[in-house]
């Protein structure tokens, strides 16, 4: 169908599906800004557009709300399988899909009512080698260096799992410190392509608490990437083991991490919405 939509969310981090062959209109820069708007659009954390690929099953582009492009997205990943699984895109369980962050492979894992329900992606390796993030760093990897912001300090650890991280280690996560100082570590000179954050508290060695603000969408509730890259950076400096469950607002995702430090994520899927695009809508686009 022209112009069908779906809307679903990993934790409470949703994403709106799209076919590049049933959409009428250029994604431009305006029009995912306004699709992704709550007010003038459907409202969303971001745009999933599903696309060929020569390298995998499917190929996807996933577009922020400001309408720059992330490389990958471990939420987006999971609702993008389950959109490929519950409309017949692949009859298989199994299959690979290709983002700008590299090859990854989604399997569903649960199932319910002939839909998936409970996904699990394999998302890539942890690279924390500094210029292949990329961060500008001195040392081979950044871990435990000082970020100077105009008001604060922070003590970070960055490492990339398809796309850029920074983790910061906390006793205590304040949602109102991470809102306020989100957006000036995202930007910061340091990250030439910008940066996504977590605050991260240890709860014990098989769990970690995170806060996240999302590079191009800001604070957002769950993430699967930054799931990956908190769990990689603690079990990186010995403070938890390779197998454990992050927790953040929107709920938790399990986290496998092997001995070449290549990443699994398990986590559910719930779909919200599904439709046509107005012609009203894309005639303001």
């Amino acid at each position: 169908m022209q112009n069908f939509f779906v809307k679903s969310h990993g934790l409470g981090n949703d994403y709106i599906v799209l076919n590049q062959y049933e959409i009428s209109f250029e994604l431009t820069k305006k029009a995912i800004q306004k699709i992704c708007d709550v007010h003038y659009g459907i409202g969303s954390d971001g745009i999933l557009l599903k696309v060929p690929s020569f390298n995998a099953n499917f190929g996807l582009r996933i577009l922020n709300p400001d309408g720059s492009e992330a490389e990958k997205s471990g939420n987006g990943l999971r609702i993008f399988a389950k959109y490929l699984f519950d409309n017949k895109f692949s009859r298989d369980k199994m299959f690979t899909i290709e983002t700008p962050g590299g090859l990854v492979r989604a399997e569903i894992v649960e199932e319910e009512n002939g839909k998936a329900k409970t996904i699990k992606v394999d998302m890539g390796k942890a690279i924390f080698n500094s210029k292949k993030i990329p961060v500008d760093c001195e040392n081979e990897e950044c871990l435990d260096e000082t970020l100077n912001l105009e008001y604060k300090d922070y003590t970070i650890n960055c490492v990339s799992v398809g796309n850029p991280h920074c983790v910061i280690l906390k006793d205590e996560l304040d949602e109102k410190e991470i809102k306020e100082f989100g957006s000036q570590i995202e930007h910061h000179p340091m990250f030439p392509n910008r940066i996504n954050v977590q605050f991260a508290k240890i709860i014990s060695p098989t769990q970690v608490e995170i806060l996240i603000w999302e590079r191009g969408a800001g604070w957002t509730l769950a993430s699967g990437s930054s799931s990956c890259a908190v769990a990689s950076i603690v079990a990186k400096k010995g403070l938890t083991e390779k197998k454990l469950e992050v927790k953040m607002p929107g709920g938790i995702l399990k986290i496998e991490i092997d001995d070449l430090w290549n990443l699994k994520m398990t986590g559910e899927v719930r779909e919200i919405a599904s439709g046509i695009l107005s012609n009203e809508l894309i005639a303001d686009l």
